[in-house]
């Protein structure tokens, strides 16, 4: 029976499942793309091949038996996109919670079902259909829970809008002792510099009491606000348009004082090694053509 347990980004990481890029599928059409910076990629004929992404995804799996984590894999499906495990659920204290995800990723979460089925079967939550919530929204930080949505009355002309106020109110009825906060997110269907599919695009945690922000993913300035307040202006790493673009705000915590970072965040690897942490730097690029990056491609089950 795995004993599930996430309080927090960053404590020292026991098991996770990290999604794979074997048998990835052809190149997508325009119109099958779900995020703007795929679509510019697919456009621009720059997307990414499997095997690139095979060997980033290997080079992560190294870093985690280098910290002896247990690594789960998702059974492959011919010709799937399975990297983004982060999408698919999420795991806050002993609960595992799947999410409300787009209908044809479904199949992702039957990959993972031999997991699932070491866990406490009471401890498997499945929201119902009117809330919709995806795990680069959702961040356990101890006392609070932070969740990503985005509250403009368009939300449904929007497929980068993944969490709503449904899911937000699901998780504080799943949670009562918990602090739920929720922040407004900036989306774009057309513009992948201006689009913050989930919260771990515009902000996340490292260490105690550090973040990685970047201040224009937030609709309202009083979410920036508040997280500038609880972390203190000299934690946090502002990240700028084009890193966000990047993705430097998505990398993974193995623990308190270890991060993976991709190994051409220079600027933020640099501030990171300022303060004291181990950076394990990888090469994640091709994969970050997608509009996700190393967070997005983990589910931590365990953590200390």
């Amino acid at each position: 029976m795995l004993q599930l347990n996430i309080k927090n980004e960053t404590s020292r990481l026991r098991a996770v499942v990290l999604g794979t890029a074997k048998s990835n599928g052809p190149t997508p059409t325009a119109e099958e793309a779900y995020d703007p910076k795929s679509l510019e990629h697919i456009l621009a004929g720059t997307y990414p091949v499997e095997a690139d992404m095979v060997n980033e995804m290997e080079a992560f799996h190294a870093v985690f038996q280098k910290y002896g984590v247990q690594v789960y894999r998702p059974e492959i499906i011919e010709n799937y996109n399975q990297i983004f495990s982060r999408d698919i659920g999420f795991v806050i204290e002993d609960t595992f919670i799947k999410a409300n995800i787009l209908p044809d990723r479904e199949r992702e979460l039957d990959a993972i079902q031999y997991v699932i089925d070491q866990m406490d079967p009471n401890k498997v939550k499945r929201p119902p259909e009117e809330v919709h919530i995806e795990g680069g929204d959702v961040m356990p930080w101890n006392d609070y829970i932070f969740i990503g949505t985005y509250k403009g009355s368009d939300y449904k002309d929007y497929i980068t809008a993944r969490t709503n106020l449904q899911g937000v109110e699901y998780i504080q009825s799943l949670f009562p002792n918990k602090k739920v906060r929720a922040f407004d997110l900036v989306k774009s269907k057309l513009e992948a510099r201006d689009n913050a599919l989930h919260l771990d695009c515009c902000f996340q945690p490292v260490g105690k009491d550090k973040g990685i922000i970047y201040k224009s993913g937030f609709r309202e300035e009083a979410d920036y606000v508040f997280l500038l307040k609880m972390f203190g202006k000299e934690n946090l790493f502002h990240i700028t348009r084009d890193e966000m673009y990047h993705m430097n705000s998505n990398v993974f915590s193995i623990a308190e004082d270890v991060v993976v970072s991709e190994r051409n965040f220079t600027r933020l690897n640099t501030w990171l090694r300022s303060k004291g942490f181990t950076v394990e730097e990888i090469p994640y690029a091709e994969i970050a053509k997608q509009e996700g990056l190393l967070r997005c491609s983990t589910l931590p089950l365990i953590r200390d």
